[in-house]
């Protein structure tokens, strides 16, 4: 019964894991290796998880702190290149080109730059959910949204330049 709720709960949210976790590393075999490595530890602990007033929420978790542990042990200097990004294309009323930009700027931040901004804006997580699953302080996440998105403004360049055909 266990496994098999363990399953679901890993097919459910597999898919929204793997994208969080390509967010975060802008690679795809990174981001499966981080998403299995999360899915084992959640495996693990299963019957607390299933528990937690929001396993989503406890997977996120997971997911940040094996990307931050990841990053902190850099087992690899190696960074494959893509040609092209693994994403779906985009939606027709969006811009391809912004998207690219945004995903290419995003790559250039430090680690735990990349996850608070998309804990806050792309996970659409509030301060203190973000704050909880990176285990900072609300404050602290303000902060430091502050200033990555200053990081990343610098990166992106003149906002007049995004927008040029």
């Amino acid at each position: 019964m266990r496994l098999r709720e363990f399953e679901e709960f890993a097919q459910h949210r597999g898919g929204a894991l793997f994208r969080t976790a390509l967010l975060l590393c802008g690679d795809w075999h990174l981001a499966e290796d981080l998403t299995q490595t999360a899915l084992a530890r959640i495996h693990a602990s299963w019957g607390r998880v299933r528990r937690a007033d929001s396993p989503e929420a406890y997977a996120r978790s997971v997911l940040m702190r094996c990307f931050l542990s990841h990053r902190r042990l850099r087992r690899s200097g190696e960074r494959p290149s893509l040609g092209e990004l693994p994403e779906p294309p985009a939606a027709p009323d969006g811009d391809p080109a912004l998207r690219v930009t945004l995903l290419a700027a995003l790559a250039q931040l430090p680690p735990r730059d990349r996850a608070v901004l998309v804990l806050r804006y792309w996970e659409d997580r509030s301060v203190e959910e973000t704050a909880a699953e990176l285990q900072l302080r609300p404050g602290a996440v303000r902060s430091q949204c502050l200033r990555a998105l200053g990081r990343l403004r610098t990166a992106l360049g003149p906002l007049d330049q995004l927008s040029a055909p």
